[in-house]
């Protein structure tokens, strides 16, 4: 199959990744005002422990995946609720928070599963590929970019379509004057943080047969969802969407024709666009 095929199959599932990564992270950089350096490695805390649920206890591996969301996101309210939430208005001693809490993830990671890579099989219902004509799809990828899709649906209804939506999009275009007419918050602070944990551990442990589990995967991870963020803009699930297949197109097409300038094809757009479009594509200026 040709290259730039296979190229442009990688891209689009790593883009879903990428969507489900970026997606809380947007959410909570909109809503906090704060880049939350440990997401990176609540993707990978997910990936492990969909690996200790799915191959040591023997799970279901999509029982294995929300079990192990869930647990991230059950972590991820208690750092925001207990730590983050102490520090608000500070954002230099919160980001410094978050990435101490990064490399605290890393350690214990590493103390836990070691520091050997760890391969995990595709679930069996989804190995094999689907054919149309000369052009040859993985399953399992497949089913990822589906998921993504759904996701994204899920997402837009929630944000557009119910009141808790209405009341987040209020708390991050003005936080302000959410707290005036009575939306709490910090609650939402607590939930938004929590369903961006959620999505992160999640990606990680459907992210893990195609990317494995190793250690350092939280550092790989995180720059490609801050660029998604600024150049799809703060709070915007439009523009974690898009800039997701766009940055995920530019990463591996950029890793292959131009592996020694990899990074800088990556990080150029996010360069542009900060110079251009601080707010980014679809984001907003801050009060």
């Amino acid at each position: 199959m040709n290259q730039n095929l296979i190229l442009a199959i990688n891209s689009i599932t790593l883009g879903g990744l990428l969507f489900l990564l970026s997606a809380g992270f947007s959410l909570i950089f909109g809503l906090m005002r704060i880049p939350n350096l440990t997401h990176g490695s609540l993707f990978m805390l997910g990936a492990y422990l969909g690996v200790t649920f799915a191959v040591w206890y023997g799970l279901n591996f999509w029982v294995a995946a929300v079990l192990a969301a869930l647990v991230v996101a059950a972590f991820g309210g208690v750092i925001e609720r207990f730590l983050l939430r102490r520090l608000a208005g500070n954002q230099l001693a919160q980001v410094l928070v978050t990435l101490g809490i990064a490399f605290m993830i890393a350690d214990f990671c590493l103390m836990v599963w070691t520091g050997d890579p760890i391969t995990v099989e595709t679930p069996r219902q989804f190995v094999g590929v689907v054919r149309a004509g000369d052009l040859v799809f993985p399953i399992y990828r497949l089913v990822i970019i589906l998921i993504a899709c759904l996701f994204a649906a899920a997402l837009w209804l929630l944000l557009d379509r119910t009141r808790l939506g209405a009341m987040i999009r209020a708390s991050v275009d003005d936080p302000q004057m959410a707290r005036v007419v009575g939306i709490r918050v910090s609650r939402l602070f607590t939930l938004v943080f929590c369903l961006g944990a959620a999505l992160a551990g999640f990606a990680g442990v459907i992210g893990a047969p195609i990317l494995s589990v190793y250690p350092g995967l939280d550092f790989d991870m995180l720059p490609l969802a801050l660029v998604v963020v600024i150049l799809g803009g703060t709070g915007s699930l439009l523009g974690s969407f898009l800039g997701s297949f766009v940055i995920s197109f530019l990463y591996n097409y950029g890793q292959a024709h131009f592996p020694e300038l990899a990074y800088f094809v990556l990080f150029l757009p996010m360069v542009i666009m900060m110079l251009v479009r601080p707010q980014g594509l679809f984001g907003r200026v801050a009060p």
